[in-house]
């Protein structure tokens, strides 16, 4: 349904006490490093810049084994007769890791392992020794696969980095792109943009939305539908609509996309309002950002003419630290089916890379870092962000580097965040109003509670005080004139009264208290002192909260403090990113370990844990199944565009078994696991990859191998701040894209 019912990669491991693979260990990654060091005793502080760790080699048991050198010659120079030929991985180190501790002296069994480049008259096959990395198979379970273009098709590397690990290039050329930034939130959305010709390359906010003659920084993230499934108004126009036969108001549904609600609808919370019949979250998204967005076109065009091209423009979309890579994924699907970007001429193919997705608080975070006169924040000074929106309160720690002419800044810890937005306030708020009148119907219907809460939300939530309000009483209108009287409960005249500290009990303090305690979370993954602690969003308006929050923290953080464009700093940083055409977030700390199931040679720590996971393969070698390989570990600092390359070794029966399958799993356990069931995992994506774009292959598909062959390729993995991208490699150069399937 369109708009209105139209039918329509392997990185330099972070230097640290990381654990081996081949160890069972329990150490947890260190702490962020200081990104700066002092300077003369004046006070001064010398810049100390950004350093990529230096690349370790894989582990040698990770690399290639002569094991004896018998090569079986009826599969051309690959493994021997009996080795089993459901072994395809072959891993590095994950990233976090420290260097093997098999060095070239080591007694290990795999010290004297041969690298295939270490003599040209030696040729060293790939897969020689049963000593391997294996994924497991893969079991069916249910996917999502897009149809419109694949999740990986739709992502690119960053052009602002080169294919290296981690290496920066030079900002392309500023041409005067557009760049235009989309904040859909869970009740209020907003549409900024920029660019270097307008404006004095300021960034704009739409002010002006179909049903009002005054000017809203946001519009309400509201669709009113028919029956039929057709859209009849959004935003203002649907919320202040007055329902008819038939009619069905939408809001909240973004909260359908957060990661618990993907993997089991049950933990959906019950008193969000039901989706309308026929329809999913997702069919809701793309109705809403196709509205929104066409909306949001003709507005610029009418501000500021045909200057620039939109269907050429970058096109920059937030959500929230919390959600998890399939989260962003559907959004990133929702946004192209919405038409948030499109080609812009013939021969257009990367038009899809346009849209880039960014978190709530990495694009506030930018916002804010611009505003270091308001906030007296200088280099070397760590600030937090407490995105606080209708949703979802996201938190997030960075550090300015370098000067503030020339703004860069890192992240120091991994983000946090949670469902305790302010529509839970509503929530409550309807909750009790349903226990105050259980007694009295004529005040319960839709119309009337709807009426309630409108008035709840649009006067009192932001302005209420906490405890000073105790004593003061809170009246609300009723809808109907029906049964007008009741003072036991507080029913006079129509109007119904709520004390304060009635308000303050029920509905505000077990919300703040939420976002209290998720505040104190992640203050305590902080080794070093925070300078500023600064609310945006929606939420971050209500006095009660900011009292609250100044209250526990002031302490600890000297300031404290709310911008006075608060509610659009998400909007107008994503809209500054893109106009920065540079990476000013240079890195990011990974909020969960990415991780394989895999098999692994059988060491003497195995046989007394796991006895029972141990099996001799096809080749008379004692592997232990359910092991753990670890691609990146939680906690781990990743640059922006870095790619985390593993090897792999694929067998092929024929020239027609060309695709690699794994499966790409998470783990938000802060312990380091050996095997599979020692803490919990969740299955994230498959994986799988053409290896028929490969030269080694073509080579080996083209010649008759009746046994089968053996490809050893190279995966880069993107990990970035919302997104999971990955690409196939030969000889350090993209040759395709890596498509995932995410699990729900």
């Amino acid at each position: 349904m369109g708009c209105c019912g139209e039918s329509r990669a392997k990185p330099e491991p972070t230097q640290g006490n990381y654990p081996s693979p081949f160890q069972h260990v329990t150490t947890q990654p260190p702490p962020h490093p200081n990104l700066l060091h002092p300077g003369p005793p004046n006070g001064q502080w010398a810049e100390k810049p950004f350093e990529q760790p230096a690349l370790t080699p894989p582990p040698a048991a990770m690399q290639y084994h002569q094991a004896g050198g018998q090569i079986n010659p009826a599969t051309p120079g690959f493994p021997p007769n009996g080795f089993n030929p459901n072994a395809q991985n072959m891993a590095g180190p994950p990233v976090g890791s420290p260097p093997s501790a098999f060095g070239p002296q080591s007694n290990s069994p795999f010290a004297n392992t041969v690298s295939r480049n270490s003599n040209r008259n030696t040729y060293t096959p790939p897969m020689l020794d049963p000593n391997i990395v294996r994924p497991s198979p893969v079991l069916a379970a249910p996917t999502r696969t897009t149809t419109a273009s694949p999740p990986l098709a739709l992502s690119s590397p960053s052009p602002y980095f080169s294919g290296g690990i981690g290496g920066a290039t030079s900002p392309p050329p500023d041409d005067g792109k557009l760049s235009i930034s989309v904040d859909f939130g869970t009740t209020m959305s907003g549409v900024a943009y920029g660019s270097s010709r307008i404006n004095a390359g300021r960034v704009q906010n739409i002010l002006h939305w179909p049903g009002s003659m005054e000017t809203f920084r946001k519009v309400p993230t509201c669709l009113l539908y028919n029956d039929a499934g057709q859209v009849l108004a959004w935003g203002l126009e649907a919320r202040n609509a007055s329902l008819g036969p038939g009619m069905i108001r939408c809001e909240w549904f973004k909260l359908f996309l957060e990661p618990r609600a993907l993997r089991d609808s049950s933990t959906i919370d019950p008193r969000l309002p039901s989706l309308p019949p026929g329809k999913t979250a997702v069919d809701l998204i793309i109705d809403y950002l196709c509205c929104l967005f066409e909306y949001a076109k003709e507005q610029i065009t009418r501000e500021i003419g045909a200057v620039a091209d939109l269907n050429a423009a970058d096109v920059w979309l937030t959500v929230p630290a919390a959600w998890d890579a399939a989260g962003c994924d559907i959004m990133r699907d929702a946004a192209i089916k919405a038409g948030l970007v499109q080609s812009a001429h013939a021969g257009d193919r990367n038009w899809r890379d346009r849209l880039r997705i960014i978190t709530e608080p990495e694009a506030a975070a930018v916002h804010c870092a611009h505003l270091t006169d308001l906030h007296r924040l200088q280099p070397s000074q760590n600030f937090m962000i407490c995105d606080a929106g209708g949703g979802t309160v996201d938190l997030a720690v960075y550090k300015i580097i370098g000067q503030l002419s020339n703004l860069e800044i890192a992240e120091v810890c991994a983000r946090s965040g949670a469902n305790c937005g302010s529509i839970f306030l509503d929530l409550r708020f309807r909750d009790l109003v349903r226990t105050l009148l259980a007694d009295h119907p004529a005040h319960l219907d839709p119309a009337s509670q709807a009426f309630f809460m409108h008035a709840f939300s649009e006067t009192d939530k932001l302005a209420y005080m906490g405890e000073s309000d105790d004593d003061n009483y809170f009246h609300f209108t009723c809808f109907n004139v029906e049964d007008p009287n009741d003072p036991s409960v507080g029913l006079v005249n129509g109007e119904l009264a709520i004390p304060g500290r009635l308000l303050r009990t029920e509905v505000f303090d077990p919300v703040i208290a939420e976002v209290l305690n998720l505040l104190e979370e992640q203050l305590k993954k902080v080794t070093e002192p925070i300078d500023a602690l600064l609310l945006v969003g929606g939420f971050s308006g209500s006095e009660y909260l900011f009292k609250r929050v100044e209250a526990q923290c002031k302490s600890r953080i000297k300031v404290i403090a709310r911008p006075s464009d608060a509610d659009t700093a998400t909007c107008r940083g994503a809209a500054q990113y893109g106009l920065a055409r540079k990476p000013l977030v240079s890195s990011v700390i990974a909020g969960r370990a990415y991780l394989m199931k895999v098999k692994l040679p059988a060491e003497q720590e195995d046989w007394l844990k796991r006895p029972a996971y141990i099996r001799r393969n096809n080749a008379g070698a004692e592997i232990c199944e359910n092991r753990v390989q670890y691609l990146v570990q939680k906690g781990a600092i990743l640059r922006k565009g870095q790619r985390i390359k593993t090897k792999f070794c694929k067998f092929s029966a024929n020239a027609q078994d060309r695709v690699f399958v794994a499966v790409l799993y998470t783990s938000d356990s802060d312990k380091v696991m050996r095997y599979t069931d020692e803490g919990p995992t969740t299955e994230l994506c498959k994986w799988s990859v053409d290896l028929g774009m490969l030269p080694s292959f073509q080579h080996h598909a083209s010649l008759p191998h009746p046994n089968g062959f053996y490809t050893e390729f190279e995966l880069g993995l993107e990990l970035d701040s919302a997104e999971v991208r990955g690409v196939l490699l030969h000889n350090g150069e993209e040759v395709s894209r890596v498509v995932f399937d995410f699990f729900q």
